[in-house]
């Protein structure tokens, strides 16, 4: 049977998502564990993926498939996949599905969302997921900035296709900054009032390193570096020597994909 898993992972101390030869992935240890608890040797055991998350890019809404003659339950299987996995990798959820499934083929769109804590001081609990930026932000400007990534564009200026013969057109469904009061449990009432901003992006798909490029050019705008007008100037430009610098991996988080 074809099983579809929900994922959920903290990408500090892997090379992405995608197995590689010399480094350590999450795809890789999703494998080993499944492997391991179905006793079915590594080289039988695919793991497919809705995103190919970058290293050091978290995750909390990943979606994953793979074949399995696993016949005691999926109840079983997920708690004694959540056993054998390193702490920092959980399956949050397991299904069958259509043989035919494909996370990755058949998903509508993805959505990612990048945190910035906009402190005068680092705040150490959060540095793992979000991006300490000292100067004050213009979030409104960020914001009106952001609208014009909204709709079909060629987004050549802020990223690359996977492979070379592909387009750089996507189309984005939604892309909005805002402002939280605090930064889940790793807050307290010392952090309430101060501008933690999450910017969301939605899109069918996404270039390599699309997004970090997009919030590193945001970021200018909120600097007072780059205009509003000069942004979408970037954006219609299709040059990626014209858009800011690409925003660090670990404020980066793969939160849904929809089918």
């Amino acid at each position: 049977m074809r099983v579809r898993g929900l994922v959920a992972y903290d990408g500090t101390e892997y090379s992405g998502f995608q197995r590689q030869a010399n480094a350590l992935t999450v795809q890789e240890v999703l494998e080993a564990a499944l492997a391991r608890v179905t006793g079915s040797t590594r080289e039988a055991v695919t793991v497919l993926a809705a995103g190919r998350t970058d290293a050091g890019v978290h995750a909390t809404g990943q979606v994953v498939a793979f074949d399995t003659a696993w016949r005691h339950g999926l109840d079983n299987l997920w708690r004694a996949l959540n056993a054998v996995l390193p702490a920092d990798v959980s399956f949050l959820q397991l299904e069958e599905c259509a043989a035919d499934f494909h996370p990755r083929y058949d998903a509508r769109s993805r959505r990612y969302r990048y945190t910035v804590c906009n402190t005068p001081v680092r705040w150490p609990l959060a540095l793992r997921y979000s991006l300490h930026v000292v100067a004050p932000l213009d979030v409104a400007a960020m914001q009106q900035a952001a609208r014009s990534l909204v709709g079909e564009h060629d987004f050549a200026a802020f990223g690359q296709p996977f492979k070379p013969d592909r387009t750089t057109v996507r189309r984005v469904l939604a892309a909005k900054w805002e402002e939280k009061p605090s930064f889940s449990c790793a807050c307290d009432e010392r952090t309430q009032g101060l501008p933690w901003l999450n910017f969301d992006i939605e899109a069918n798909a996404f270039l390599y390193h699309m997004v970090r490029s997009v919030v590193g050019t945001l970021l200018q705008v909120g600097r007072g570096e780059m205009t509003v007008e000069e942004f979408a100037m970037v954006l219609a430009s299709r040059d990626r020597s014209q858009a800011g610098p690409t925003a660090p991996p670990h404020g980066l988080c793969l939160v849904e994909v929809k089918y």
